[in-house]
């Protein structure tokens, strides 16, 4: 993992890593060329990875009636919302992969509201938006006009779950200085 500084913090990886995070690791420089620095961060505490890494693969890219594009737009309006300068080059990266369009993943990360979005989008991030600077006040109404835009009530679950993950890990990020990757900045640019 190098001599860089991921965090503000001194967390030294765990030596040995256990072998399934090892081979973890190695998928990612497989797939990814890298390993994200959120994960490498967690190399101190390998049930920590392991929980923040089933969470995040169940949300981010398990079944879902919203699209993997659509997630990741979550993430990245909450991000922007939350100042959180790891997610919104990490997450950005992935959206401006997924839509093929960084005009629109750039523009939702300065701020969703001036993206030129369909109706169906544009609640789900008012929503995921909600959930991030006031979620005590959310109520039918806003469920209804969530199932109004097409969701169901499974989906309106996954905006907010996704929403409170990130709201989560944007807050640790910030919290501990969590740098991004470099490789994030110029990617589907």
């Amino acid at each position: 993992m190098g001599g860089e500084r991921l965090t503000a913090l001194n967390l030294p990886a765990v030596e040995p890593l256990p072998e399934d995070i090892e081979k973890y690791y190695r998928v990612c420089e497989e797939k990814l060329g890298m390993i994200p620095n959120v994960l490498a961060a967690y190399a101190f505490a390998p049930e920590r990875l392991r929980a923040f890494s089933r969470m995040y693969n169940e949300l981010m890219l398990a079944e879902s009636e919203l699209t993997k594009a659509e997630r990741e737009m979550i993430a990245v309006a909450v991000s922007s919302e939350n100042h959180c300068f790891y997610c919104l080059v990490a997450h950005g990266a992935a959206l401006r992969q997924l839509t093929g369009d960084p005009a629109l993943a750039e523009t939702i990360a300065a701020n969703y509201r001036m993206a030129d979005l369909p109706l169906r989008q544009r609640a789900m991030l008012d929503f995921a938006v909600q959930v991030t600077k006031a979620s005590a006040t959310i109520g039918e109404a806003d469920r209804e006009a969530l199932r109004a835009a097409g969701f169901s009530d499974r989906a309106i679950f996954d905006i907010a779950e996704v929403a409170a993950f990130f709201n989560m890990t944007n807050r640790v990020a910030s919290a501990i200085a969590m740098r991004p990757n470099a490789e994030y900045h110029g990617q589907a640019r």
